[in-house]
């Protein structure tokens, strides 16, 4: 006669509970749907490979590098700069402006501090007022960012802050001016810039800007920009001149944006680098408000040579202005700038000098190998 089959083990409790997995699918169940898109979309925008198209803030960063609106000055200036410390750097600046036709004579001290992810620059002139500037590097791509400035001159005095956020194909920023947690009022800015092709990239900036707690206005931005030809320079392909660090873009590279205020302006911009030691840039603005109908179209071009720079520029106002950087040695340089202006039968003329001093040797410099290497 067959003995009967064994009998099962008996199970315990907690074999006979769900496992884990199980439990949080059906908690997240309802949002499966969205989850599911946002792995697709994940997905689909890795597999593009789009790059990251740097920010708003700085979409017209190469015609402002090109251009002589943010160099350019009248009289005389010298500054004087002091290096105390490498590794972290830290370095003080003395600032002298006098003769110019536009600002009154001036002296300013900075000091600058910089480390792997800390910035700090702070400065105060002979009037009192003082500016200061904080920025920090977080993991993930994010960077806090603060700006001051202190003054007597009512209704000058500011602060802002700022959070930027770094992905691989897109960049946002959120922003506050003068922001007061009492009553709302102040300045509110967020933006976005997202790479779309390989070569062109969309944003759009919302303002709300809220001068009292009763009123509040709204505003949006819109931008594009393009990048043609040989593109950015990936493989960090080296300068033309010695010692240069590698250009952010190949020879041949062009660049054009657009930004349009719906309600006022249009303003587009191109740039292109001929080659290592050349560059142009075009810009035009149409301001189209009630007080005001203008357009205004400026030209200018870039020279960078071994030991000097010079700028170039003419606008469709009749102005035409130069700028010349020349260093004669490491830590002295000469600069030279003129505008003549056509419609107004005036000129400026600016001389400075930029002189660099250093506490330190050689060998804590990186100049020279320490004693004993070859």
């Amino acid at each position: 006669m067959a003995s009967p089959p064994p009998l099962a083990p008996a199970q315990k409790d907690s074999d006979l509970s769900p496992p884990a997995s199980s439990s949080r699918s059906s908690f997240l169940s309802p949002f499966s749907p969205v989850t599911n898109a946002y792995s697709r979309l994940s997905s689909w925008r890795k597999a593009l490979n789009l790059p990251q198209p740097g920010t708003i803030e700085n979409i017209q960063k190469e015609v402002r590098n090109t251009h002589l609106t943010n160099f350019f000055f009248d009289g005389a200036r010298a500054d004087l700069t002091k290096a105390m410390s490498m590794s972290p750097m830290f370095q003080v600046t003395h600032s002298f402006a006098l003769g110019s036709q536009t600002a009154p004579s001036s002296y300013n001290f900075g000091a600058v501090y910089v480390s792997d992810d800390i910035l700090l620059q702070g400065g105060v002139d002979n009037e009192g007022s003082l500016n200061g500037r904080f920025t920090k590097s977080w993991t993930g791509g994010h960077t806090s960012k603060a700006q001051m400035q202190l003054t007597s001159t009512p209704g000058h005095s500011m602060i802002q802050m700022d959070h930027d956020i770094s992905g691989s194909d897109f960049s946002a920023n959120l922003r506050a001016v003068n922001p007061s947690p009492v009553d709302g009022t102040g300045i509110y800015m967020g933006s976005v810039l997202q790479s779309v092709t390989k070569h062109l990239a969309v944003g759009v900036e919302g303002i709300l800007q809220k001068p009292s707690p009763e009123h509040s206005e709204f505003g949006l931005q819109y931008y594009a920009k393009y990048v043609g030809g040989t593109g950015p320079n990936v493989d960090n392909e080296p300068s033309g001149n010695p010692g240069a660090p590698p250009p952010a873009y190949k020879d041949g590279t062009w660049i054009a944006t657009a930004s349009i205020q719906p309600s006022s302006s249009v303003q587009t911009t191109y740039w292109h680098k001929l080659s290592d030691k050349l560059e142009v840039a075009a810009d035009l603005m149409v301001i189209n408000v009630p007080q005001r109908r203008d357009a205004v179209a400026t030209l200018g071009a870039r020279w960078d040579l071994r030991m000097s720079a010079f700028r170039a520029q003419l606008d469709s106002t009749g102005k035409v202005s130069a700028l010349l950087e020349q260093r004669f040695a490491p830590s002295f340089m000469f600069l030279v700038s003129g505008e003549i202006d056509h419609f107004k039968n005036s000129a400026k003329v600016g001389v400075g000098v930029m002189i660099e001093s250093s506490t330190l040797t050689p060998e804590e410099m990186g100049m020279v190998p320490p004693g004993g290497m070859p």
